[in-house]
């Protein structure tokens, strides 16, 4: 063997001597030549400097299958996927004009449970820890984490008092702009509770909301959260005779006609929830669901109807 080839050899054979020495004190140095760490994108790209406590900043759907959801949000909103593999995991992040809307997670169901997927609404913190601290004193569960997620910053994953569940992230990249949404992007987010004023609270406690009420023609309760004067989200009363629906939270995407995107979606075998219907802000709303059950809203919004909060 020559100098030259014996020097090449020699990382090579260093790196076998760790890892059979890794495997004898039973750490897991295979791992990472089985499966590399999953790379998600950066919440902005570039990276800012701007953090909005408070804000939904990112949302998540977890799913049986990507393929389905991934044509099914492609085909009604112009998505566009990057799909990404590692950690044992499939992932897929959407885009829209060039910027990240959502991701999508496979995760399996298990047999004998309904098939169905989600989506999972992230909040803006500074701090993971502390918030998970005040949410476990509040009455609240972690679900997951805190952990350190590559590129992405730290999150936890919360179910609050009320059962609704959702996640917390320190963004590493810092937070969305607050703009306006685009039709197509995530416009509004909805906590449907059996209890608005507690929960308010509870949420208030952890992401220092202020609290308003709004006016209502239907006897149900709605308050709204809003941070830096920007209105976040709003607490409601469930709708009333619906056992089977339990707290949760609801994002809603911006689009142009509510009762076109409702047919294009039928056609594309998603179900519709809650006919379309006139909002309290002058637009349509309704409610519908993914084809493997996934339910969000759909909400028409005018570039004039802006989301500053006036005191």
């Amino acid at each position: 063997m020559s100098m030259q080839s014996s020097q090449s050899a020699a990382p090579v054979k260093r790196r076998l001597r760790q890892c059979l020495a890794a495997l004898l004190l039973g750490s897991a140095c295979a791992a990472p030549l089985i499966a590399a760490p999953l790379q998600q994108p950066p919440l902005v790209e570039p990276a800012g400097q701007e953090h909005h406590v408070g804000k939904v900043v990112f949302v998540e759907l977890i799913t049986p299958d990507l393929a389905v959801a991934q044509q099914f949000y492609g085909k009604l909103f112009g998505w566009t996927f990057r799909n990404i593999q590692g950690d044992g995991m499939d992932y897929a992040a959407a885009y829209l004009g060039g910027r990240q809307v959502a991701a999508m997670v496979h995760k399996e169901i298990p047999a004998g449970m309904h098939r169905q997927s989600s989506w999972l609404s992230f909040i803006a913190v500074r701090d993971v820890d502390k918030v998970k601290d005040s949410a476990l004193q509040h009455g609240a569960k972690i679900l997951f984490g805190p952990r350190n997620i590559p590129n992405r910053g730290r999150e936890a994953v919360i179910a609050d008092p009320q059962g609704a569940v959702f996640g917390v992230l320190a963004s590493s990249s810092g937070d969305p702009d607050d703009v306006l949404a685009a039709p197509g992007e995530w416009i509004w987010s909805s906590l449907m509770t059996t209890d608005p004023d507690t929960d308010a609270a509870f949420y208030q406690a952890l992401f220092d909301y202020e609290v308003f009420p709004t006016s209502s023609e239907d006897g149900a309760q709605h308050l709204m959260l809003a941070s830096d004067n920007y209105a976040r989200a709003s607490a409601n009363t469930l709708p009333a005779g619906r056992s089977n629906i339990h707290p949760h939270w609801l994002n809603y995407v911006r689009v142009d006609d509510v009762a076109a995107t409702v047919a294009k979606l039928v056609t594309l075998g998603g179900r519709v929830l809650v006919q379309p219907r006139l909002d309290r802000h002058g637009g349509n709303v309704a409610v519908v669901a993914d084809p493997l059950g996934a339910p969000f809203g759909l909400l028409e919004w005018t570039d004039t109807d802006s989301k500053e909060v006036t005191k």
